[in-house]
């Protein structure tokens, strides 16, 4: 059996679904290692509820940084990285173009890294 006649057996991902997801868990990784980062000062400090928690899913949040800090740091080439951390880890909004600028790459490049890092990231993370 040949690599296309085995890619035909998985099933078909809605790209788009897709993107919205990766996009969706950039954010809240964004706030959750924040709250890892905070969590980790409290502690040193001996200062325990500092801020009322209303969820106790600090163990859930804890792992849900840690894989995503590997599939950020593991599957992700150079360009893949600077795209996705430029785009949706900064607390900035970035335009796209002005990404492309920074990086010196074209337009139709730019999209095609930008799409192969959200699904390595989706992948990594076994969301498809």
């Amino acid at each position: 059996m040949t690599a296309v006649e085995q890619l035909s057996f998985l099933p078909e991902v809605n790209e788009k679904e897709v993107r919205n997801i990766v996009i969706k868990e950039l954010k809240t990784y964004r706030s959750l290692k924040i709250q890892a980062e905070n969590r980790k000062e409290q502690k040193e400090k001996g200062v325990i509820g500092l801020f009322p928690q209303l969820r106790k899913n600090t163990e859930y949040n804890e792992l849900k940084v840690k894989q995503m800090d590997r599939a950020l740091k593991h599957c992700l080439d150079q360009d893949e990285y600077s795209i996705i951390e430029k785009k949706y880890l900064s607390p900035q909004k970035v335009k796209d173009l002005e990404i492309m600028i920074e990086l010196g790459i074209k337009r139709d490049k730019f999209y095609q890294v930008k799409r192969q890092a959200i699904y390595n990231i989706a992948t990594a993370l076994g969301i498809i």
